[in-house]
């Protein structure tokens, strides 16, 4: 059994992104994040996009990884409690993870109370106002006739269209955070609305590549997770605080 206490939150590692070299170099720190956390996480929340893109075929799934996924398998199989959220870039998670690591895949959002205080746990993806183009295409990726059709595709031909698609991220374009206006925040404005008639001491989403740390009415806060390209940013509660914060910062 794993001898932390420490709930960890990161997401958006978009690993295959931005070619090769530059995947690998993100996933050697992703690693080095993992060792650094390994003798005091108890739960790992990996909450989106970890890939840049991902399917499993019945008996196929993407090349490349292997140090990431052995690093996963030496934290579950010592006891550590993995949670994987589908992102829109890796929504095609099956039962791989499961099988291969004792997983547990949340598809939507996960409310769960850790000492005492509520989270809400999304990827962030289709929330909030606007966006509507997305969110239609998104319950078109996810619907059964769709993922059938892809699966009739040779993987080849699949996996190439589809990081062909996902290549379009903005995720190597840097943000100005100091430029974001809280208003023009989805995320916060779909908090803000979920508080009206639930409270949540946290929120914590991914999607938006933007570290933030927002304070709520009622004591609650918003935390976007940020991502690894740029920011290599997580989030970890102790028991008593959600902190968020950067690995490696240069």
């Amino acid at each position: 059994m794993p001898t932390g206490k420490n709930l960890y939150f990161a997401s958006d590692f978009h690993l295959g992104a931005a070619g090769y070299a530059s995947s690998r170099e993100r996933e050697d720190r992703i690693i080095r994040w993992l060792d650094m956390i390994k003798d005091d996480v108890a739960e790992l929340f990996l909450m989106g996009d970890v890939f840049d893109f991902w399917f499993e075929y019945k008996t196929v799934v993407p090349k490349g990884y292997i140090r990431f996924l052995g690093k996963l398998a030496q934290l579950t199989d010592a006891g550590v409690k993995l949670y994987l959220f589908k992102g829109n870039h890796d929504m095609w998670m099956f039962d791989y993870f499961v099988q291969e690591l004792g997983a547990t895949i949340i598809t939507n959002e996960l409310e769960m109370e850790r000492g005492g205080k509520k989270f809400y746990l999304h990827h962030g993806d289709g929330l909030g106002p606007g966006d509507q183009f997305y969110k239609f295409l998104k319950k078109f990726f996810r619907s059964k006739v769709c993922q059938w059709l892809f699966a009739r595709l040779h993987p080849n031909l699949g996996v190439g269209i589809a990081n062909a698609w996902s290549h379009q991220s903005r995720i190597a374009g840097k943000q100005d955070t100091e430029k974001i206006q809280h208003q023009q925040e989805w995320l916060e404005a779909y908090s803000l609305e979920v508080l009206k008639s639930r409270h949540f001491d946290y929120f914590v989403f991914g999607h938006r590549h933007l570290p933030l740390d927002i304070a709520l009415p009622d004591n609650s806060r918003y935390v976007n997770l940020g991502e690894w390209v740029n920011y290599n940013t997580y989030a970890v509660f102790d028991g008593d605080n959600l902190e968020l914060k950067w690995f490696e910062k240069g």
